[in-house]
């Protein structure tokens, strides 16, 4: 890989899918990290004092000394900053369609995360209920998405892109909250695109080796004692 291993660390903590993201991303751009897996019960001091906003949430991207947070930040910043390794993200020289691509990756934290955030959440069974409604319309927006773009991956090539990494990093999570919570996710019949999708993500060489396997989520969540997998908590 390039880049200088001393130059880029991630604080992060194995079973969040923002951290995943993130992890994706730097194999994707062939970059050399320091990975340090944090204990959100008892977080370190580097942790609080890169994220103090947020509480000292994961993950955080140290690079050259100077914290980045924010998984949708940290992508972008990756993009940007190591331009010349490994594929683009987002379309350098195509405004338009990074606006779009920034649109949609906005839409997987906004609506989708929401949704189904309010479907395991909700303080009331309708509330749950409303919140499974607009996550399985979430979804078939994306699937149009897809079926618009006659392409592989939502960056519309042979490669993924922003979109790509913001949803894939999800999927062990999605997956283990449908084994533990039935909350659907990548139907082949309803979605197939998107379930198609999903399987070929997962099985790139820059993904499989740091996406979490969904026994194990579950597992975590259970002794958690968490009937959700995102621990969206204390990961973003």
């Amino acid at each position: 890989m390039a880049g200088c291993r001393e130059e880029l660390k991630l604080l992060g903590m194995w079973a969040s899918p923002f951290v995943v993201r993130v992890q994706i991303t730097l194999r994707l751009k062939g970059l050399s990290y320091e990975y340090v897996e944090e204990d959100l019960q008892n977080k370190s001091e580097l942790l609080l004092g890169s994220n103090p906003v947020h509480g000292g949430k994961v993950p955080v991207l140290i690079h050259n000394g100077k914290p980045v947070c924010e998984s949708s930040v940290i992508l972008q910043y990756i993009d940007e900053a190591f331009s010349g390794a490994g594929p683009s993200l987002l379309p350098a020289d195509d405004p338009y369609g990074r606006a779009v691509a920034l649109f949609w990756a906005a839409f997987v934290d906004g609506t989708l995360l929401k949704a189904r955030s309010q479907a395991l959440r909700g303080e009331t069974g309708e509330e749950k209920e409303e919140g499974r409604k607009k996550a399985a319309a979430a979804m078939e927006t994306l699937e149009g998405v897809l079926r618009e773009s006659e392409a592989k991956f939502f960056s519309a090539r042979d490669g993924p892109g922003l979109v790509d990494v913001m949803l894939g990093g999800l999927v062990g999570s999605m997956r283990a909250t449908e084994e533990m919570c039935g909350l659907q996710t990548f139907d082949p019949t309803t979605t197939p695109l998107l379930a198609a999708w999903a399987e070929l993500f997962c099985a790139l060489d820059a993904v499989a080796p740091v996406m979490p396997s969904v026994q194990r989520l579950v597992e975590y969540a259970e002794a958690m004692q968490q009937p959700r997998t995102d621990v969206s908590s204390t990961t973003n």
